[in-house]
């Protein structure tokens, strides 16, 4: 596949001030000043990772998609062409004003923004966190996730994994479908699930510290709202989290801890299990529609289901480091 990583999300929200206090004192994510109306958030190294346009109130503007360089751009352009996708050459301008060498731009059968780049630029300075954080797990992992809410599945399905080159991860069939799909050894860079609606369900990113989501749901939680999903443990990525309202409608999710596979020897796969192995109570939602949710991770927990630990690191404790290594 071309495609390696997540590399921007861009949003278009006439509420770019709520997003700066959000992106900058609840998420961790640095300020970066750009015209007006426009706002860029930094993650790590690179010049920018988010970017909230204030021209409009659309929510998802674009997702910006990397490759290795410029010879695997055109093979995906040609290959696009060739499948009757109209693909246009990013100008110079937009090159630049995304910090990366070149880029094409194209809709998904749904008329999703994508745009595929390679190239990105590396900031001169080093990352300053916008309140005390370990720092976010991206690197070669890429950005985090993006979530789509689709009206069908079918066409997108074909499009993302047979025309870009997205890998299967896991699907679940009810009581809606549900695919994931790696890019990488994140266990799934994109994921939609065929709800009947066209929207952003959320993106995701991951910290260095289950300290840094810890602190992070406590100030989540002065404010009022703000909480969609409460903490919890994904089934799927492992993926330790909990969600946030944003003042665009849709979610983030703020974890620690996602599995990362090896995309050489991953079999995809079927799922029954529900979302969540514990936690993760949807606020926002009516209460029958949380009880049926609950009841899956009650009967996760009935089954005794449980999922594997993060690796963490050596403690130099030669008993411990066995007990993990056998794991």
């Amino acid at each position: 596949m071309e495609i390696t990583a997540l590399g921007y999300v861009g949003i278009k929200s006439f509420q770019t001030e709520q997003w700066g206090r959000m992106a900058t004192e609840l998420l961790g994510m640095q300020r970066i000043d750009r015209a007006a109306g426009m706002q860029a958030y930094r993650m790590d190294d690179r010049k920018q990772r988010l970017i909230v346009d204030g021209s409009d109130d659309s929510g998802l503007a674009v997702m910006g998609w990397e490759v290795g360089d410029a010879a695997a751009l055109a093979r995906l352009a040609s290959r696009l062409d060739d499948h009757g996708v109209r693909v246009a050459r990013g100008s110079r301008a937009l090159a630049d004003e995304r910090h990366v060498a070149e880029l094409i731009s194209f809709q998904d059968p749904a008329g999703h923004a994508i745009e595929v780049f390679w190239g990105a630029a590396v900031a001169s300075d080093p990352f300053s966190p916008g309140r005390p954080i370990s720092g976010f797990r991206t690197g070669p992992l890429g950005m985090g996730h993006v979530v789509l809410n689709v009206e069908e599945v079918e066409p997108l399905l074909a499009f993302y994994r047979d025309l870009l080159g997205f890998q299967v991860s896991d699907f679940g069939l009810t009581p809606y479908k549900l695919y994931f799909f790696h890019v990488n050894g994140r266990h799934h860079s994109f994921a939609m699930v065929g709800s009947g609606r066209r929207t952003l369900h959320h993106f995701m990113v991951e910290l260095g510290s289950l300290d840094d989501v810890g602190q992070g749901y406590d100030l989540a939680q002065l404010d009022e709202g703000r909480v969609a999903y409460t903490l919890g443990r994904h089934t799927n990525d492992h993926m330790t989290s909990f969600y946030v309202n944003t003042p665009s409608g849709f979610f983030i999710e703020y974890g620690w801890g996602g599995r990362v596979i090896d995309p050489a020897t991953w079999q995809p796969h079927e799922t029954f299990d529900g979302p969540s192995l514990w936690g993760h109570e949807r606020l926002y939602l009516p209460a029958e529609q949380r009880k049926r949710l609950r009841d899956m991770r009650l009967s996760a927990a009935a089954r005794g289901v449980r999922v594997p630990d993060p690796r963490v690191p050596a403690l130099n404790c030669a008993w411990l480091d066995a007990v993990i290594a056998q794991e």
